[in-house]
């Protein structure tokens, strides 16, 4: 099996996340990947990808992966029969955190028990 076949799952990760600026690579055995995720949460679910599929101390692929908005942990758009604590159990794992969830979206947000699906919610950084 080929080092890209390996890590074939990150590569279409990276696609479904429309992660920037991409370019994948192989070297004398090492795939080397590099682009830039929109949010830090993005950046995570593609090392952690890279840590299923390759191991902890992979040595064979190389990743340079940044981020263009680090201001906030990620962007959600609210589905139906969403709520903020299972958004924040989603995002943080732990649904009490829901309330830092609402209080970076006050401006949208009046009652932390009433979101609607479309909404776009600030997932701050803790």
């Amino acid at each position: 099996m080929s080092v890209k076949a390996k890590y074939q799952g990150v590569l279409n990760l990276g696609e479904q996340l429309g992660i920037k600026n991409g370019d994948v690579s192989e070297e004398g055995g090492i795939l080397k990947i590099k682009g830039e995720a929109n949010t830090p949460y993005e950046k995570n679910l593609l090392w952690d990808k890279i840590k299923e599929l390759g191991g902890e101390g992979a040595s064979d692929i190389k990743a340079n992966i940044t981020v263009s908005d680090s201001s906030v942990y990620h962007r959600h758009t609210v589905k139906g029969g969403e709520s903020l604590s299972k958004i924040a159990k989603h995002y943080y794992g732990d649904a009490m955190k829901y309330k830092e969830i609402f209080a970076a979206n006050t401006g949208i947000l009046k009652n932390p028990d009433v979101i609607h699906p479309d909404q776009e919610l600030v997932i701050p950084n803790l």
